[in-house]
């Protein structure tokens, strides 16, 4: 059984999967370091429920696309979610990988097959190539959980098979909007922040895994001032295409467009930053500082609104008009620019 850091846990649990865990307690297992801020005491689950979270090590080619934005070598954590080794992570940390590995629960390393990545949820699968000795995670549903919610958010926390509990709050649920090209409606913010965030478990009162650890942000709650804390995308996401990813790697009908143009906003107003070399943007002549007016016609407020308007004017493959305004113009003319739209799994390597 491996060790837990178990940090702040403030957790409500009735089901007979947790029902060790009570309200101001410190779940402490076998080898377990506590954090020193609030006063302890030790319980025991009936069930060794952390087991399912993973370690994911994925090597990425140099040549690779996101070689240079996020990196060769990719550390996380990977959810195990059925008893044929399938494990949920998030998608970045598998993407393009050449080779990608468990650790499970006893620090040893499996060697572990990709399954899929999903660039609309942001997710990834993978298999792994010998049994897992863990209690797969239960799927849960994320859409009904309220703000202000407790959760557990947990990480896979190094080679020695140490994971990291921290007791959050589900502190908003809003639309995400990823300069990627990436936009969820209903992300997941939860507090305190869990510093090994990526592809960490969000886990609700009954046991089940409701999110899948994306980014550390430090606007998870409304508020004029900084709040630090942790996105993850709500497992809803998988539902529906699991069966296509796990058959094929990939949707079976078409994604949403990818115009390999990173953005960003400033009032309200959307401009490129950058242009994936070789993607759909480039081709068709928009350069950074472009400004973003509109999407055939519609006027654009925000990265939110302009990738919702992408996604209602096509799917992947069709042609994308954008109203701009180019960089360094003397005037104001706006301009069109039709950009032929792929899936975003086409032009990776």
């Amino acid at each position: 059984m491996k060790p837990y850091i178990i940090a702040v846990m403030v957790f409500f649990g009735s089901r007979k999967l947790l029902s060790g865990i009570v309200v101001g307690a410190f779940l402490t297992l076998s080898a377990c370091s506590v954090a020193p801020a609030s006063p302890t005491r030790t319980v025991t689950p009936d069930e060794h429920i952390f087991d399912a979270v993973l370690g994911v090590v994925a090597t990425i080619p140099d040549t690779a696309r996101t070689a240079a934005s996020l990196g060769t070598r990719r550390i996380g954590s990977g959810v195990l979610i059925d008893n044929d080794g399938l494990i949920l992570t998030i998608g970045y940390l598998i993407m393009e990988a050449e080779t990608a590995a468990i650790i499970n629960t006893d620090g040893h390393t499996v060697a572990a097959d990709i399954v899929a990545y999903d660039h609309e949820s942001g997710l990834g699968l993978l298999r792994a190539r010998e049994p897992i000795d863990a209690v797969p995670l239960e799927l849960g549903v994320s859409k009904n959980l309220p703000e202000g919610a407790p959760v557990l958010a947990v990480s896979f926390g190094g080679t020695a098979g140490t994971s990291t509990v921290i007791a959050a709050r589900v502190v908003s649920r809003r639309p995400f909007a990823g300069y990627w090209e990436y936009l969820i409606e209903d992300a997941l913010f939860s507090v305190p922040p869990l510093e090994e965030y990526g592809g960490a478990a969000l886990i609700d009162n009954t046991g089940r895994l409701i999110g899948i650890g994306s980014l550390m942000v430090n606007d998870a709650a409304p508020s004029h001032r900084q709040v630090i804390g942790n996105m993850f995308v709500p497992v809803d996401l998988l539902t529906t295409v699991m069966d296509d990813l796990i058959a094929t790697g990939r949707r079976s009908s078409p994604g949403a467009p990818w115009l390999g143009v990173r953005i960003d906003e400033a009032q309200g107003r959307v401009f490129v930053t950058r242009l994936s070399t070789g993607g759909p943007g480039e081709t068709a002549g928009l350069n950074p500082g472009d400004i973003i007016i509109g999407v055939n016609g519609k006027r654009v407020n925000g990265m939110a609104d302009y990738l919702r308007k992408v996604r209602r004017h096509g799917r992947a493959g069709d042609d994308i008009s954008l109203d701009i305004v180019p960089y360094a113009a003397r005037d104001l003319t706006i301009q069109r620019v039709v950009v032929p739209s792929m899936d975003r799994n086409d032009w990776l390597h």
